[in-house]
């Protein structure tokens, strides 16, 4: 029998990931976690051989439990995220299982089945894996290769070219996507989907599905309703963080769980 523990904030999320693991009947869950900080202090104590780890967590997210974790223990991890497509890409790159949110159970049995298989394979590389992708996502991420330097649009018949480090931020709009550069903004035909492999993930970051900005132009992370934020630019822009993106975006700028918050410092 595998031990596993579970680490998400979501209490529905949490208790359908313990149903899934105990169905199997090959793994116990030992702990089931609500938050990283008790994440680490269960994983630590307990040492279990899998950990299923939610990438989005108020007091201390996922990327941060790996940081706390290292060289106190090392369970095989598969991440449980909401993370956009390029987050994924990244995941899959760096060999590291993932649950992307919403799951069915056919996707679990598969994530369960490599991490088993990775347990039972003894000694794993997985060290090595977790430290890139960390880099990638908590402001070491590596330029990505052939960036995207600069787009061709069309103001009043002419083509002009804007320098993608000029772009503040990208909204998707239908099948357009509409780059904002100052006080002008210019419509071209692409989706974000497409755009966003191509951006340099040390400039940009996606903190809404219909938004990536350019994180040199932020300038304050204000809290709003249900965990969401609004991103304050140099333009004086304000523009919404979903959940979703919000621990991601705090882990990009730095921002310590406690005054990610709001809490005194």
């Amino acid at each position: 029998m595998l031990t596993v523990i579970v680490a998400d904030d979501e209490k529905l999320a949490r208790r359908r990931l313990v149903r899934l693991i105990e169905e199997t009947g090959e793994a116990e869950v030992v702990a089931a976690c609500t938050g990283g900080r008790d994440a680490v202090e269960q994983t630590i104590a307990r040492q279990p051989q899998l950990l299923f780890l939610d990438v989005q967590m108020p007091d201390l997210d996922g990327f941060a439990v790996l940081r706390e974790l290292a060289g106190k223990a090392s369970p095989a991890i598969v991440f449980v995220t909401a993370f956009d497509q390029y987050a994924v890409r990244a995941f899959d790159v760096h060999a590291v299982d993932y649950l992307l949110k919403p799951f069915d159970t056919a996707r679990f049995r598969e994530a369960f089945g490599r991490a088993k298989d990775r347990v039972s394979s003894g000694p794993r590389a997985d060290d090595d894996r977790i430290r890139a992708l960390l880099a990638d996502y908590v402001g070491g991420a590596q330029p990505a290769k052939d960036s995207l330097d600069r787009v061709a649009v069309r103001v009043d018949g002419v083509l002009k070219i804007v320098r993608v480090a000029d772009v503040d931020w990208w909204e998707t709009d239908g099948n357009y996507v509409r780059l904002h550069v100052g006080a002008a903004s210019h419509l071209i035909r692409s989706t974000a989907a497409s755009i966003e492999p191509q951006l340099d993930p040390r400039a940009f970051i996606r903190i809404h599905r219909r938004y990536i900005v350019n994180v040199d132009r932020i300038v304050e992370v204000q809290p709003w309703f249900a965990g969401d934020a609004v991103a304050v630019l140099r333009t004086g822009a304000k523009l919404r963080v979903s959940r979703t993106y919000r621990e991601r975006l705090h882990a990009r700028l730095g921002a310590r769980p406690d005054a990610a918050d709001g809490a005194p410092s």
